[in-house]
């Protein structure tokens, strides 16, 4: 594997350990490894190893036993990931594909397309939600159904 997409890979990574903190914490009211864990489907040795990381990096505040928290550096990227998921998660079950499915994706996408682009989705999404053209979601249903 080059540099660079080893680089973009740890990217990805610490942007989805963030996420899932932010997630995690927000339900709980902090981040324990085995929370944080279960939320990104991995081991809980491998989150310590990598809260450890975030630590050094000066995006959590980590304590062994006790959990994470964000810091403000990391509360931001944090909210700036969960915010792109959203924006595709909400796009993709407007089109109809199913919940599990549009999450999965959604991290994905969330990392792999230009900031301009991902505007635009989440402008087009807030359009479609807006409710502005009611019969669109039947004209493309049955549209869907016709392509079947």
């Amino acid at each position: 594997m080059e540099m660079a997409s080893k680089r973009e890979e740890l990217t990805r990574k610490v942007e989805d350990y963030l996420e899932a903190i932010y997630v995690v914490a927000d339900k709980n009211g902090y981040a324990g490894t085995t929370d944080i864990a279960r939320e990104l489907g991995i081991r809980a040795p491998s989150v310590t190893e990598m809260l450890s990381r975030l630590r050094g990096a000066g995006l959590v505040e980590y304590a062994p036993y006790k959990g994470a928290r964000l810091t403000e550096n990391g509360l931001e990227i944090a909210k700036s990931v969960k915010s792109r998921h959203d924006i595709f998660r909400r796009l993709l079950g407007e089109i109809g594909v199913p919940e599990g499915i549009a999450r999965k994706d959604a991290c994905t996408l969330e990392h792999n397309l230009d900031p301009k682009t991902i505007n635009c989705f989440g402008t087009f999404v807030d359009f479609l939600e807006k409710g502005l053209y009611p019969g669109w979601r039947k004209d493309y249903e049955k549209f869907r159904e016709e392509k079947k």
